[in-house]
């Protein structure tokens, strides 16, 4: 879709974008690891410790998000974090800190070795898998720009505008915001098709958000969302 579309007028605290009117061609959906490995009570963010099932609950709202994309004909990007194979990739601070929570990164569970590429536990929700046309950017980090090509595929793509949906909120879904906010996008976080492992630090992030007048960009819920695209 070529056509300009109107400021989101319910995103907070800005209408969103802040420049004025956007396209489906120049605004991308970043979907953050939407992997089992975050979001099965068999991966690897339970074996930290942490309540997968809390995540869970961004997946309905994500994935009408998603449907509402693909119809609008945007670009959609998911990213997956995962290590090679031989963990050449694992600084060893992460590694300490994955090791010392009990779950060190690269051990046999129940959806194979944990956070690493190619095993069962990184591969997206059913509801959320990437089809045919979708672009899909491995990263070893938190932030998605890190190690990654994802600036120079937005940027070769004609992108400005993102919309950002994922876990967690306060770590790779926040990191990516921050980096994105830094290189000159506009970025509009979908608030119900993210999660983080307590309610308490979902809301955190988001009053974030909101300080300087949208610091790092802005958020909307996806009923607010959808209803004002549709």
């Amino acid at each position: 879709m070529s056509r300009p579309l109107p400021r989101l007028a319910g995103a907070c605290p800005y209408a969103w974008p802040v420049g004025g009117d956007w396209r489906a061609a120049d605004t991308a959906l970043l979907v953050i690891d939407m992997q089992r490995d975050f979001l099965d009570p068999d991966g690897y963010f339970a074996a930290l410790g942490e309540n997968a099932g809390e995540l869970r609950d961004a997946v309905a709202p994500a994935a009408q998000v998603l449907m509402l994309a693909r119809e609008l004909g945007m670009r959609v990007i998911h990213t997956r974090e995962g290590h090679r194979p031989d963990l050449a990739d694992l600084n060893k601070t992460k590694r300490a800190r994955a090791q010392a929570m009990g779950a060190p990164i690269g051990s046999a569970g129940p959806l194979g070795r944990l956070l690493v590429r190619g095993e069962p536990g990184w591969d997206s929700v059913a509801e959320m898998a990437p089809v045919a046309d979708e672009i899909v950017v491995d990263k070893c980090g938190n932030g998605a720009f890190h190690a990654t090509d994802l600036d120079q595929i937005l940027r070769a793509n004609g992108i400005r505008n993102l919309w950002l949906l994922g876990v967690t909120t306060d770590v790779c879904v926040s990191s990516t915001m921050r980096e994105a906010n830094d290189r000159g996008y506009d970025v509009l976080l979908i608030s119900d098709a993210c999660r983080a492992a307590t309610p308490a630090l979902h809301e955190a992030t988001l009053a974030g958000i909101e300080r300087e007048g949208g610091v790092f960009g802005a958020h909307i819920s996806s009923s607010a969302l959808v209803k004002a695209v549709r």
